[in-house]
C-alpha cells in the first residue's frame, strides 16, 4: 500500500471532452461514405486505440478507402473540423482539472492525436494546468496497454503506484489499471465500461464534481 498520492492524470475523450461520439460519427460517416458496412462492435473495439492502430482498423477490417495513413488524415481533418464548429465539454470538467492542479501535479494520457489534444486543452483555457501531456500516437501501444499512462508518470517524475488516472471506457480502465494506477471511473452513457474493466476501479463517480480532493486523497488507503 501506499500512503501519498504524488499525482492525477486525466484521460481527454470522455472525460474532460464529450468527444468519444463525435468520432464515432465521424468514423461511421466515413464509412458510409465509401460503402463499407459498419460492423457490431467497431465503436468498441476502437476506443482507446491509438492512431496507427484505430487508422488500421478502419481501413483493413471496416474497409474504409485507402491505407491507414490516409483514413487517419480523414479522420483528424473532419474531427478537427467538428471541434471548430462546437467542442463539447463534460460537466465539471474545468472546474475539477483546476480544482486538482491546485493540490497535485496533472497529466494527460490520450488516445487523440498531439493537434487534437494541444487544441482541445488551449480551447478549454487549462494547458497550463497539466504538467505532461502524452498521445497514444507517441508511446508503442494505444490503450489496453499500459504504455500512454506509464510514460506520463514517468514525465512526471512519479510512480504509477502513488498516482490516480481519471478514465471513463473499459480500455481505458485497464490501461491506467495495467500501469499500476490506481482508478478513479467516470463511465461515459454512451460507451459504458464492460463489467471486467470497470471492476479494477479504487472509484466510481457520475461527474466529475464528484472527483474531489479528498476523494484523491482517500485512494492512498486503497488496496
Amino acid at each position: 500500500m501506499t500512503s501519498t498520492i504524488d499525482a492525477v492524470v486525466f484521460d481527454m475523450d470522455g472525460v474532460l471532452t464529450d468527444t468519444e461520439t463525435i468520432w464515432d460519427d465521424v468514423r461511421r460517416g466515413l464509412a458510409a461514405e465509401d460503402g463499407a458496412p459498419w460492423p457490431d462492435g467497431a465503436s468498441e473495439a476502437m476506443l482507446g486505440m491509438s492512431t496507427p492502430e484505430w487508422s488500421e482498423y478502419m481501413a483493413s477490417t471496416i474497409g474504409v478507402r485507402g491505407d491507414a495513413a490516409d483514413v487517419a488524415r480523414r479522420t483528424i481533418d473532419a474531427q478537427a473540423a467538428r471541434y471548430r464548429e462546437h467542442l463539447p465539454t463534460l460537466p465539471g470538467a474545468v472546474a475539477a482539472v483546476r480544482r486538482l492542479a491546485a493540490r497535485w501535479p496533472l497529466g494527460l494520457a490520450s488516445s487523440s492525436p498531439r493537434r487534437l489534444i494541444d487544441a482541445t486543452l488551449d480551447a478549454l483555457g487549462i494547458a497550463d494546468c497539466f504538467q505532461a501531456t502524452v498521445s497514444t500516437e507517441e508511446v508503442a501501444a494505444g490503450k489496453p496497454a499500459p504504455d500512454g499512462y506509464a510514460r506520463v508518470c514517468e514525465l512526471l517524475g512519479v510512480a504509477p503506484e502513488r498516482a490516480v488516472a481519471i478514465e471513463d471506457s473499459s480500455n481505458g480502465l485497464r490501461s491506467a489499471a495495467a500501469a499500476g494506477m490506481r482508478v478513479i471511473a467516470v463511465p461515459h452513457e454512451a460507451f459504458p465500461p464492460a463489467a471486467d474493466a470497470l471492476a479494477l476501479a479504487s472509484a466510481q463517480v457520475h461527474d466529475l464534481d464528484d472527483v474531489t480532493v479528498e476523494l484523491v486523497v482517500g485512494l492512498a488507503a486503497g488496496p
